[in-house]
């Protein structure tokens, strides 16, 4: 069966965070526990809920999300296990076609995600010092 992208509902949270924490894990190794833990936390209950995320499934096996808020690309996320295969590429393309988004923030720390963007015909537009939650993480602020 090939892949399916569709809405997430809030049945699917768990499985989201599940890729969101192999994800963070294998790209984010720059985050303190802390903060990682944070995170954690809030994604599920401040973030999910507020936004229109969409859950790419194979098999009705998720692996990987993302969303957009406005234009801007809020998350795209790819379970660590899917990797390299192409979801990513899948699931930005069709957040492209379906929301109109432009721009991205990728933290600095993560060239993987910066060198994806780029490809993907992103180019820098700014910096910033710290994350949209006020920590210092440094975000390089991306667009079309």
């Amino acid at each position: 069966m090939p892949h399916q992208i569709r809405l997430a509902e809030p049945k699917d949270y768990p499985g989201i965070m599940e890729i969101w924490e192999s994800a963070v894990k294998a790209t984010h190794d720059f985050l303190t526990e802390e903060d990682f833990n944070y995170f954690k936390e809030v994604i599920p209950k401040d973030y999910l809920p507020n936004l229109d995320v969409y859950l790419l499934t194979e098999n009705d096996e998720a692996k990987g999300f993302a969303s957009v808020a406005g234009s801007n690309l809020e998350m795209l996320f790819i379970h660590n296990d899917s990797r390299g295969k192409g979801y990513g590429k899948k699931l930005y393309q069709f957040m492209k076609e379906t929301t109109g988004l432009t721009k991205v923030d990728v933290n600095e720390q993560n060239p993987q995600a910066i060198g994806f963007y780029k490809k993907m015909g992103f180019k820098q537009m700014g910096r910033s010092e710290k994350d949209g939650s006020g920590k210092d993480y440094p975000l390089i602020h991306m667009s079309l």
